[in-house]
């Protein structure tokens, strides 16, 4: 019997319920085919930052390496510690240090949730890079507290990440419809935004099956609006790509569907996945956190790892509970309802 190795990393908030929720449900799905899933929790999180002044040990990524995959809830609690610190001290240095450089975001409708769109039959798979870019980092602030302070953040794009996360993208593109739209603002960032579209203008060259159409960001958004059908796989930078799947999860019913993947490609180290939304400190003592986004990135992960058919199968159980209505609308379920929903249209 196959077993994988998962890093739990539950969070702060909602987080915790969502990660338990998910993790029922993998389990009942690896039983069902036959393998098995070792959970080892980790208590990294705004209170673990409060308590040591770190989001996580100063091994942790050392710690993670030697996990098969990595399981997140939700990082944040910003009445407490700021985002600027629970980003950069726990899920940044994640994805760069394990070369997670595809963030992979499905959109599309789930059997019985209403979008706020007339428009019903869109799949968009968007990615965005994910170490690089407008995140990396770089830059600083002088004279802080005086008028005359100055503070400098600057994108970083280099052509091994940007050549890497575009060839990541039409081979999704090439795996699904053949379709390719390659986000930038090249009229007005001429520098690194003119490279990325060279780049991708090159590439175009090796994949004669995709159709390539280059937009730039403030016309993808609107499109994705007004004509989502349209759209097949979406690749961008790190910030552009960062607001359209927003506006993806948008459409897609709310954040309480939106799943990602945060994945190292030639797997030379554990990829991460979890659902995008926050903790939601308000309503973290109610029970009432949609789990879906969560279970949906456990199938990805599944997925990840080979295992496809009890993806598929999690996946199946997911739509045909929304298609019963449950799950559907915001806080009107229980979380363990809709989980023990799920787990019951699995068996």
């Amino acid at each position: 019997m196959k077993s994988y190795s998962i890093a739990l990393i539950p969070g702060d908030g909602i987080g915790r319920d969502v990660t338990a929720a998910a993790w029922t449900v993998l389990e009942t799905a690896a039983k069902q085919s036959c393998f098995s899933l070792t959970g080892t929790e980790f208590r990294w999180s705004c209170k673990f930052y409060k308590d040591t002044g770190r989001m996580m040990p100063e091994d942790g990524i050392k710690t993670l390496r030697g996990f098969d995959a990595i399981l997140l809830g939700a990082v944040g609690w910003p009445a407490e510690v700021p985002d600027s610190v629970s980003l950069h001290g726990l899920l940044l240095p994640i994805r760069k240090a394990f070369v997670q450089y595809a963030n992979i975001r499905p959109h599309r409708l789930l059997p019985g949730v209403t979008g706020p769109l007339r428009a019903e039959g869109f799949d968009i798979l968007c990615i965005r890079e994910n170490t690089e870019g407008e995140y990396s980092g770089a830059g600083g602030r002088v004279h802080q507290g005086t008028p005359d302070e100055v503070a400098v953040e600057t994108s970083i794009f280099t052509r091994a990440g940007v050549e890497r996360i575009l060839r990541f993208g039409f081979e999704q593109a090439r795996a699904r419809r053949g379709k390719l739209a390659s986000v930038t603002k090249s009229n007005a960032q001429k520098y690194s935004m003119v490279f990325w579209d060279e780049i991708t203008r090159k590439l175009a060259a090796e994949y004669p099956d995709v159709i390539v159409t280059s937009y730039h960001v403030d016309a993808l958004a609107a499109r994705m609006i007004l004509q989502p059908e349209s759209l097949d796989v979406v690749v961008a930078s790190n910030l552009f790509g960062d607001i359209l799947t927003d506006i993806g999860a948008a459409i897609q019913g709310g954040l309480g569907y939106a799943a990602s993947a945060n994945v190292n490609p030639d797997r030379s180290a554990p990829s991460m996945f979890e659902p995008v939304h926050g903790s939601a400190p308000d309503i973290a003592h109610l029970g009432i956190a949609n789990p879906i986004a969560t279970i949906w990135s456990g199938a990805m992960m599944l997925e990840h790892l080979g295992e496809t058919a009890a993806a598929d199968r999690i996946m199946k159980a997911v739509e045909a509970t929304t298609a019963r209505g449950i799950g559907t609308t915001a806080g009107k379920d229980k979380t363990d309802t809709i989980t023990a929903a799920i787990v019951a249209a699995l068996s």
